[in-house]
């Protein structure tokens, strides 16, 4: 378990602190993500649980042990925090082979011989490394080397994990594979995980928690889904996934629906229970907006006709750019609906996939 108390960074010269009295927890056998760009105080925060930075104030607490609390005059060095890291460079050490890599903190440690090679072949085998254990570390592919680096911060038999941009010097194909190896040993071993990255996609397929953060301050809290869904403000918005985010006036109730003038019409959007406040934005989900044919006259709300400007072929889908009434609408549809530049097209968002904003 990790946990957080009003925890406050200020780098030396800077007027701005980088962490802002933040308060996260992390249970046992849970994989949290701070999400968010660069310089927003995440890596800042991993730092601080590490022992690697020295926070202004605020409480940490690593499993059942308090190990930074200013006011007890309780300040634990890296050493003694008991928490395994992985860092974004791998720092695999050249001249060494695999199995000394792994071992090198146990031989710090002054582990006798015995335990450290059942520790080291434990480890490796966690990470499917055992066979590679004399090969030197310059012999090894980008996966495998980080894969040496997870077992090295899991040889001490940590309380927790921290990962900071981990997969970032990957390339695509080998991020999300890596990315699931991480997810399935963390979960065999029912650590407690705190995860860095600015990358959207990877903090949303990997954990049970997503920590959204700007300036130093956190943003949202909740599973990858709802925040994704249901996003808490418009920054959280827009910065997770990509939506169409229309502007709305003269917003009106009925029967527990809401409509609204926007660039493209009125549109119709449903009341959200977590929101008091009134609507001033609607954000749409990419993968939300239906294109129909020009000729189609299906019932219903949010229908608008419209003109393909571009359509761009990614792969698994069409990414497509609408002209509607003046304004313009994105879209993500299926690659066998095959659309094209010019088509015309009835633009269609059921209402139940438009989510209001204040």
């Amino acid at each position: 378990m990790i946990k957080l108390e009003g925890l406050t960074k200020t780098y030396a010269g800077n007027a701005e602190p980088a962490v802002k009295g933040i308060d996260v927890t992390v249970a046992q056998g849970e994989l949290v993500t701070l999400l968010g760009p660069s310089g927003c105080g995440k890596t800042t925060t991993l730092r601080c649980i590490a022992g690697l930075e020295m926070p202004d104030s605020g409480r940490i607490q690593i499993g059942d042990r308090t190990v930074f609390d200013p006011t007890q005059k309780i300040k634990l060095r890296a050493n003694q925090r008991n928490s395994g890291m992985v860092f974004q460079s791998y720092a695999i050490w050249p001249h060494m082979t695999v199995y000394e890599n792994v071992a090198y903190p146990l031989k710090v440690g002054r582990v006798d011989r015995s335990t450290a090679r059942e520790r080291v072949h434990r480890a490796l085998d966690l990470v499917g490394l055992r066979e590679l254990a004399d090969r030197p570390a310059p012999n090894l592919s980008g996966g495998q080397q980080q894969r040496v680096a997870l077992a090295r911060a899991l040889v001490s038999e940590p309380d927790v994990l921290l990962f900071d941009e981990p997969l970032s010097n990957l390339d695509a194909t080998l991020r999300e594979s890596m990315r699931q190896e991480i997810r399935e040993v963390q979960q065999r071993l029912g650590i407690a995980a705190l995860y860095v990255t600015h990358d959207q996609t990877e903090a949303l397929a990997i954990s049970d928690q997503v920590i959204v953060m700007s300036h130093g301050e956190i943003l949202d809290v909740g599973t990858p889904q709802r925040i994704y869904e249901r996003p808490a403000s418009l920054p959280v918005a827009r910065f997770i996934g990509l939506a169409n985010i229309f502007e709305v006036t003269n917003v009106v109730s009925d029967a527990g629906w809401k409509s609204g003038e926007c660039e493209i019409g009125r549109i119709l959007f449903t009341e959200r229970s977590d929101h008091d406040g009134a609507a001033t934005s609607v954000i749409v989900r990419l993968e939300d907006v239906k294109l129909d044919s020009p000729s189609d006259d299906g019932t219903g709300e949010n229908r608008w006709p419209g003109r393909i400007v571009s359509a761009l072929f990614l792969g698994t889908l069409w990414d497509c750019m609408i002209e509607v009434a003046g304004g313009r609408v994105r879209a993500h549809v299926p690659r066998t609906q095959q659309p094209r530049a010019g088509d015309a097209v009835t633009v269609h968002i059921p209402p139940s996939d438009c989510t209001p904003m204040e």
